[in-house]
């Protein structure tokens, strides 16, 4: 920030401190809901999954900071979806109407998506697809409010 922070205008740099402290504060409630909720509900299902009494299933701490490493990352990603739709919307490529008309088809690749990153019972899918869902609605809000904004600017 240091380096970038003399190269802008006064409001570039106002409108860089909103965006890098929103981008943030989204990625580390990822980051603390895959630590959380989704790891511990995957581990306990790695844990007490067995396909037969002859496999024996053997984790060493590799494997767990690997599987730690994946589900924090993937969901502090997950977690940037408002920040991805809102200059999405500000180049012209999705529209609220467009995110309203295919809101069945998100509820279905997030229920797709929790069940791959979770055990396969149905509260933990649930668990893990309600804050993307959430993400989605305040996603639709975010495009919305940028359409409105860029109206007021040309009219």
């Amino acid at each position: 920030w240091k380096f970038i922070s003399p190269g802008l205008y006064e409001n570039e740099r106002k409108n860089a401190r909103g965006f890098i402290f929103i981008a943030s504060l989204l990625f580390f409630l990822g980051v603390l809901f895959g630590y959380y909720i989704v790891t511990p509900l995957s581990i306990n299902f790695l844990g007490n999954y067995s396909v037969s009494s002859e496999i024996f299933n053997d984790f060493d701490l590799n494997s767990y900071i690997g599987l730690l490493r994946a589900s924090v990352l993937a969901s502090g990603i997950i977690f940037e979806l408002p920040i991805i739709v809102y200059f999405l919307t500000k180049v012209g490529i999705i529209t609220p109407a467009f995110l309203r008309k295919n809101r069945k088809i998100s509820l279905v690749l997030v229920l797709s998506l929790s069940a791959i990153i979770t055990p396969p019972d149905i509260a933990s899918q649930i668990i893990v697809s309600i804050p993307i869902l959430i993400l989605y609605e305040v996603s639709i809000l975010i495009s919305r409010i940028v359409i409105k904004k860029q109206d007021r600017l040309t009219n």
